[in-house]
């Protein structure tokens, strides 16, 4: 049968209507203006500060590469909630070849303890037919005992290590634009509305940036040219939505699966090394702390794709960074926002109303606007305890909120056998 010759430009069958190309632009540019509006406004210069910024970008990649990992596996058609399990394995691996052979080793040690984690998940789902969530179940549970068994193995008797850690290891080199960063600094302190946030997101990007993260934001945009704009992404795509269909065009839908899942467990691999050689640099039994899951929330949130993966990681990440801040500052200036969106909502309900809609659902808006308005009017911050479950809440909310527009690939997580028609 002859191979399925397909364009890469022919429109994605995943996303029955396409965002405007301005969509994200006018995100990014929107939330920049009303985040430099809330920050003169209330006096919390840290919600957007360089250091801030930084925090949460150092705390996005993580989950942004095990996002991306459950993208490559999902998009084939393989449910792989086993990233955190693999992400466990990668942390021990970054670690062991890190600490023997140098950081750049424990780059690719994360990759290969991550990539066999990977290749265990598909030869039970893809090659003998197991349950996509029972094998991700089994996945972690093992990459959990094979993580703390390995620790103890390798790391007890090292100089500074023992059977929880691993010894300190070598830094990662950071990237920096030379001249630019006191520049940027002298601007970010100005407080100038608009112009100093310009200049703290500009100098978080460019001021001593961890080389990982670097190419974390190259595996993203790589990963969405590969899957959307090339033959061989269309094929693994069509994996996922039709796989019988994509069979009788003479795709090899086992090996393509296969494939995409061993790098998914790559990339989760990579997301627990970054852990390992740029948030700590060193392993820490348990430091993963529930960030696979995360991920695959990020990467649900993003609607399967890359570019709404990266903005839910950001988000999960610039919570994370605020409460590990303490900034309760920070977040009590975010009840002014919130309040003005709950009452634009209830408005635009209120003028849907003319074409038969209920008024209930904007009267219960109303009334939770002017609860959060009073809590922003007669207090300063918010109770650490708040704080604390930030990170927890904002995963919780914007998966409720973006549950209605999100589209899974067709055939995810069904049981594939060649030959077999539906």
């Amino acid at each position: 049968m002859s191979e399925m010759t397909l364009s890469p430009t022919v429109p994605d069958v995943t996303e029955a209507k396409r965002r405007p190309s301005w969509y994200w632009p006018a995100i990014i540019v929107g939330s920049l203006l009303v985040v430099s509006t809330v920050r003169v406004l209330t006096g919390a210069n840290d919600i957007d500060s360089s250091g801030a910024l930084a925090a949460a970008i150092g705390l996005a990649m993580p989950l942004a590469l095990a996002g991306l990992g459950g993208l490559w596996s999902e998009r084939s058609g393989v449910v792989n909630i086993g990233l955190e399990g693999m992400m466990i394995v990668g942390t021990w691996g970054a670690a062991f070849f890190g600490y023997y052979f140098g950081p750049w080793a424990g780059i690719l040690g994360a990759v290969l303890m991550g990539a066999l984690g990977g290749a265990i998940h598909a030869l039970a789902t893809v090659i003998f037919g197991v349950d996509h969530i029972v094998s991700g179940v089994a996945i972690n549970l093992l990459g959990a005992g094979a993580g703390s068994y390995l620790a103890v193995r390798t790391f007890t008797g090292l100089p500074g290590g023992g059977p929880t850690q691993s010894p300190p290891l070598q830094k990662l080199p950071e990237l920096s634009i030379p001249g630019l960063g006191d520049v940027l600094l002298g601007a970010e302190k100005s407080g100038t509305w608009l112009l100093a946030d310009l200049a703290s997101l500009l100098r978080a990007v460019t001021t001593n940036v961890n080389v990982l993260v670097v190419i974390a934001v190259i595996l993203l945009v790589g990963s969405w040219w590969l899957l959307w704009r090339t033959p061989f992404g269309l094929r693994l795509r069509s994996c996922g939505e039709a796989p019988h269909a994509a069979e009788t065009l003479g795709v090899n839908v086992l090996r393509l699966k296969f494939l995409a899942v061993v790098v998914s467990g790559a990339l989760a691999g990579l997301a627990g090394g970054f852990l390992v050689l740029v948030a700590s640099n060193l392993y820490r039994e348990g430091q993963t702390g529930g960030r696979g899951y995360i991920g695959l929330a990020a990467m649900i949130f993003g609607n399967w794709r890359p570019g709404g993966l990266a903005a839910g990681a950001m988000l999960f990440g610039y919570t994370d960074a605020i409460q590990l801040r303490g900034r309760g500052d920070v977040i009590h200036a975010y009840l002014l926002p919130i309040a003005l969106m709950l009452i634009a909502w209830a408005i635009w309900l209120l003028i849907r109303r003319a074409q038969g809609k209920s008024i209930v659902g904007a009267l219960w808006r109303l009334g939770l606007a002017a609860a959060v308005l009073v809590w922003f009017a007669f207090t300063k911050e918010v109770p650490p305890e708040f704080t604390n479950m930030t990170p927890y809440i904002a995963t919780l909310l914007v998966l409720a909120f973006s549950a209605q527009r999100l589209r899974m690939p067709a055939a995810d997580g069904q049981i594939y056998r060649k030959g077999e028609a539906n």
